[in-house]
């Protein structure tokens, strides 16, 4: 079995506002392994972009603070580093693909010295080797013509050549990890699948771990090894990608799941919306806070918040995966059985009534 690369635990982050404090990331815990990739799923505004901003200790501050947990990567917290030390760390250890590029590279900056400059702090190499090497990365990620790309300015690219250029950056340091936030953000459909394509294949080539944060349950069936679905700021539940779209313990996991268009079933069929809204983070319940919106709601989950807890596994239905256009993909091979976990007082129920609608 895979070392672990990186393990967050009891991770909490908030925000002071005027209307209160904001508990976007609320003691969340959850692990990447060497050359994985793990998914990070869930509305907008349920914590999953600061969570990795909180890995790379890029919160805002002071209004952003992380208050507490721990971040261990390679047997080291980075939330004890000093400012210099994280420094090192980012871009060379780590590296962050940012969920909208046009805002994320520097528009006074030609393309070829925003991949040299890191080229030199963190490898040590010349500008002559860093020019270089910056052609042989944008040749990597499917830029022609390199020589001629290297002087021009981020305006000049289309978007689907902007976010492979913020791919050639995150891999320009080989580092471990790349944390991919919303990284098919604003592209359409056939330069969402080349961009995925590409980061599959790097990552599978060189053997880079990856966090994918993203709302598209599609992306998550077809490059995850193992999800984590995150609402109002926690982890609700946890499994390989097979186990989450074959046999989902979570309500919310199940709204989500039905309210995505299937290839393999009757085009007829209506999608099934959830209801409600999200909840307030300045103001969470003592108990779930799904609760107003669930239809497995019992009366503890009004004053009691479920732990994640192991569920027993249920051997998914052949028909229960998804079609071609959002297989899930096999889990990574391992001789341990990852535990597939819930934060619901009802799961077991939740997985009945499933197989029964199918």
């Amino acid at each position: 079995m895979a070392d672990t690369l990186l393990d967050v635990r009891n991770l909490s982050t908030q925000f002071s506002t005027r209307g209160g404090i904001v508990r976007a990331v609320d003691d969340v815990s959850w692990d990447v392994k060497e050359g994985e990739t793990v998914a990070l799923v869930g509305e907008s505004g349920c914590g999953k972009s600061v969570s990795a901003l909180s890995i790379m200790r890029l919160v805002s501050q002071p209004a952003g603070e992380i208050v507490g947990g721990q971040v261990m990567f390679k047997g080291r917290d980075l939330l004890t580093l000093d400012e210099e030390a994280m420094r090192r760390v980012r871009g060379r250890e780590i590296a962050m693909i940012f969920q909208e590029p046009m805002t994320s590279l520097n528009p006074v900056l030609s393309i070829g010295r925003q991949l040299t400059e890191g080229l030199e702090i963190h490898m040590g190499k010349t500008p002559q080797q860093a020019r270089v090497r910056a052609g042989e990365l944008l040749s990597m990620v499917g830029i022609s013509d390199p020589e001629r790309r290297l002087p021009q300015y981020p305006h000049q690219f289309s978007g689907g050549m902007r976010q492979r250029m913020m791919i050639a950056m995150a891999l320009s340091c080989e580092p471990s990890l790349i944390l991919a936030d919303e990284p098919t953000t604003a592209l359409d459909v056939t330069i969402q699948a080349q961009i995925l394509e590409l980061m599959k294949d790097l990552s599978r080539r060189l053997g880079v771990a990856m966090l994918m944060i993203t709302h598209n349950l599609g992306v998550v069936a077809r490059y995850a090894d193992r999800v984590n679905v995150m609402y109002a700021g926690r982890i609700i539940e946890r499994g390989t990608a097979r186990e989450l779209y074959g046999t989902p313990r979570h309500p919310y996991t199940l709204g989500l799941l039905r309210s995505v268009p299937r290839l393999d079933e009757p085009r007829r069929s209506r999608l099934a919306p959830i209801e409600g809204q999200p909840p307030d983070l300045t103001r969470l319940p003592a108990g779930c806070a799904f609760l107003p919106r669930c239809a497995f709601r019992v009366e503890r989950c009004a004053t009691e918040r479920p732990p994640l807890r192991e569920i027993e596994r249920l051997e998914a239905p052949a028909r229960a995966t998804p079609a071609r256009a959002g297989e899930a993909r096999e889990p990574a091979p391992s001789n341990d059985v990852l535990p597939h976990v819930s934060a619901c007082w009802e799961a077991e129920r939740v997985g009945v009534r499933d197989e029964a609608r199918r």
